[in-house]
């Protein structure tokens, strides 16, 4: 069983907690105070570029993808890296075709061209579909790692739930789009510092890099190349490479949390500059992700946790072999638990103030302003309401995730076939002069029925993923070494 957390380790949490408060309260006294919407919502559209390219990378990097990427490569390969590829051919093509036309429009809600294009109804189709989508995630991204966490760390999973939201909910509202965005930069170095961290003492563990590349190759773990035309296999070249390039452009082209990033810098060529940045610095924690991993594999090469009953899920394999490997460290554990819940918390915040803008642009304005003209004052008011609203929304979708455990799945799934969808119909609207609202309207429903069929269709058959093989042959060795290694601690 692991050691439990420090006191050491606690304080390391909670300065990550402070710090990305205060970041918050200090964009609320300072600049223009976030008296306007353009402030609040957009930064002022005179952000800099390495804090937006940083934020567009920590927005879709959550706390799920630290820790299922390692255990992804742990369990099936090495396969699922070939998915950068697409982060390559994706990039251009959301950078010059769709960012081009959200510049043009000057409009703080994406959705907003869907009108100009098509209609209203469109518009409010689409953007309720998003609105749904980003509230079931927000409360996987903080109920997930809360939950692996807890089952191997001993930290309390609902006193991490609610000082995380209430944290994210506090800077959200208090400080707007630059307080999102520089936490994000904060957040994303305790991200790429937990990586390392466990790369490199993990690799040293085991005896050096050869040990780790050498395990990797006998277990089948190295797999890059896989070619298979059936649809029903995992991951291919074909699905990650192709396959994955609308996925990324589905986020990074015509996503809101995303596009309203890239209208916070003052020109086309800030923000297409701030995307390629993105997509090398999104590629190097990928990398570094799958690299825990296989450094993973190598350090529980004959003794799988998850087999020997040590673990109860895939998603708790980083988190205990943190409490293995790096407890005679006091504070490293917490700074791994700091950097796992900052995934969490980019991503809540960056959802957060998307859909408070989502909702006052398309709703409150469309809906209860429609004849008259809403002042600035009372507008930045709403959305600071909507921003605190969607916090706490965040938190009652983490309880009831807890409640229906079903939910987990299915939020990720509904995730991944909604985007597909609605990149069609912005594809539609900004490629054909032929398409009417109302076909464009029958199109993205049918679409979408299509995509939870397809998406819904393996979780209710019960198909599962093949597993490559692992052992537990000499577990009465390493616990043995293990127990020697471990000495008495100070714990809470």
């Amino acid at each position: 069983m692991a050691s439990l957390l420090t006191i050491y380790d606690y304080i390391v949490f909670g300065v990550m907690l402070a710090i990305s408060a205060l970041i918050g309260l200090y964009y609320q006294f300072t600049g223009g105070r976030q008296r306007t919407t353009k402030e609040y919502l957009l930064g002022d559209g005179d952000m800099g570029i390495f804090p937006v390219a940083i934020s567009l990378m920590a927005s879709f990097m959550s706390a799920i993808t630290l820790l299922g990427v390692p255990a992804e490569n742990y369990f099936f390969s090495t396969q699922f890296l070939v998915i950068n590829i697409s982060y390559i051919i994706g990039t251009p093509i959301a950078a010059f075709i769709f960012m081009p036309v959200f510049f043009q429009m000057k409009a703080t809600s994406a959705y907003q061209y869907l009108e100009h294009r098509f209609d209203i109804y469109v518009r409010t189709a689409a953007s309720s579909i998003f609105i749904i989508q980003m509230i079931l995630y927000m409360g996987i991204v903080l109920y997930a790692p809360a939950l692996a966490l807890s089952a191997v760390t001993g930290l309390s999973k609902w006193w991490s739930i609610i000082s995380v939201g209430l944290v994210c909910t506090l800077y959200c509202t208090t400080g707007g789009m630059k307080a999102v965005l520089w936490t994000d930069v904060f957040q994303s170095f305790l991200m790429f510092a937990s990586m390392i961290i466990v790369v490199v003492k993990g690799t040293m563990d085991v005896g050096g890099a050869h040990v780790v590349w050498q395990r990797a190759i006998d277990g089948n773990r190295i797999q890059f190349l896989n070619f298979d035309i059936d649809p029903t296999t995992r991951h291919t070249v074909w699905s990650l490479a192709i396959g994955g390039v609308f996925i990324y452009v589905s986020l990074y082209g015509i996503n809101q949390t995303q596009v309203q990033r890239c209208l916070s810098v003052k020109s086309l060529k800030k923000a297409q500059f701030a995307l390629f940045i993105s997509w090398p610095t999104t590629t190097l924690l990928s990398i570094l992700a799958s690299s825990c991993g296989i450094v993973l594999y190598a350090y529980f090469y004959h003794c799988d946790p998850l087999l020997n009953g040590d673990i109860t899920s895939k998603d708790q394999l980083l988190p205990y072999f943190v409490m293995q490997s790096l407890n005679m460290v006091p504070g490293l554990p917490g700074l791994f638990i700091a950097g796992i819940f900052s995934g969490a918390l980019s991503t809540v915040s960056s959802f957060v103030n998307s859909l408070s803008a989502v909702t006052l642009e398309d709703y409150v304005k469309v809906y209860f302003f429609k004849r008259k003209q809403i002042t600035e004052e009372k507008a930045v008011i709403i959305s600071k309401c909507l921003a605190c609203m969607y916090g706490l929304i965040c938190l009652l979708v983490t309880y009831l995730a807890e409640q229906m455990t079903g939910i987990l799945q299915a939020s990720l799934t509904i995730f991944g076939v909604v985007g597909g969808p609605l990149l069609a119909l912005y594809t539609l609207g900004m490629c054909t002069k032929f398409c009417t609202p109302r076909g464009a309207l029958v199109s993205f429903i049918v679409s979408l029925i299509f995509g939870f069929v397809m998406g819904f269709g393996a979780l209710f058959a019960g198909v599962k993923p093949q597993e490559l093989p692992l052992t537990i042959e000499q577990c009465a060795n390493v616990n043995a070494t293990l127990a020697l290694a471990t000495k008495p601690r100070l714990t809470l």
